[in-house]
């Protein structure tokens, strides 16, 4: 969504605060006072509905906004992010961040990443329907890379502070059916798998997945997480 300098102006902003692994960086429900600027680590959305039941709505990492529509509508927030990894962020205030925004003409590019999301879970919802398990693992596996590693295709990347729950949330399938869905990628030299970590040996091989099933498209294809 930003600049390279645009976004080292905006980190100038606010003060920088760490998040230890599994801790809550911004809570649903709470009021829309700041948000918070992702410079390091990977974080999950999610969603908690009455009765316990909790709905994955996406994974953000490095140069993801987290928290800005509550404090553009005034309104609580919607979603929890939680650190899936040690996080690090710029804890920007509501109000100087919204006059940032409009002294530097950014309504309209933030506009753009709300529609890039809203396409984005779109897009989810279409996988969950019509791609098999290993499609969706794949993409999924696929997606963490881009935020965690970009331009990081031809090596080995290394994605830590996953548990098997959270990958199942985010495929929409039950833990067991992850375990066997891992195996196949294993057994298939895509990924090996240690305990919360898992290490895409094949990049290629793990595109392959990702295309296949149903209405499957080229991993290339793919809309790019938005960020900076």
């Amino acid at each position: 969504m930003l600049s390279d300098e645009t976004w080292r102006e905006l980190r100038g902003q606010g003060t920088t605060r760490t998040f230890r692994e599994r801790s809550v960086m911004l809570r649903q429900g709470s009021a829309g006072t700041h948000l918070l600027a992702l410079t390091d680590g990977l974080a999950k959305v999610v969603c908690r509905e009455p009765g316990g039941v909790v709905t994955w709505l996406a994974f953000r990492g490095p140069g993801d906004l987290l928290g800005e529509v509550s404090v553009f509508h005034g309104t609580p927030r919607t979603a929890e992010v939680v650190a899936l990894t040690p996080c690090t962020a710029v804890v920007l205030e509501a109000e100087r961040f919204r006059r940032f925004i409009e002294q530097r003409g950014l309504i309209l590019d933030l506009m753009r990443q709300a529609f890039s999301r809203l396409r984005e879970s779109d897009a989810h919802r279409t996988e969950l329907l019509t791609l098999p398990l290993v499609a969706r693992l794949a993409r999924a596996l696929l997606r963490l890379v881009e935020l965690t590693s970009p331009g990081g295709e031809s090596e080995v990347v290394r994605l830590t502070g996953l548990s098997q729950e959270e990958i199942a949330q985010a495929t929409g399938v039950t833990r067991n059916a992850v375990i066997t869905g891992l195996r196949r990628l294993r057994e298939s030299g895509a990924v090996e798998t240690a305990r919360r970590t898992i290490v895409i040996k094949d990049m290629r091989a793990l595109r392959d997945w990702a295309m296949t099933g149903p209405g499957a498209v080229p991993a290339s294809s793919f809309p790019p997480p938005p960020g900076r």
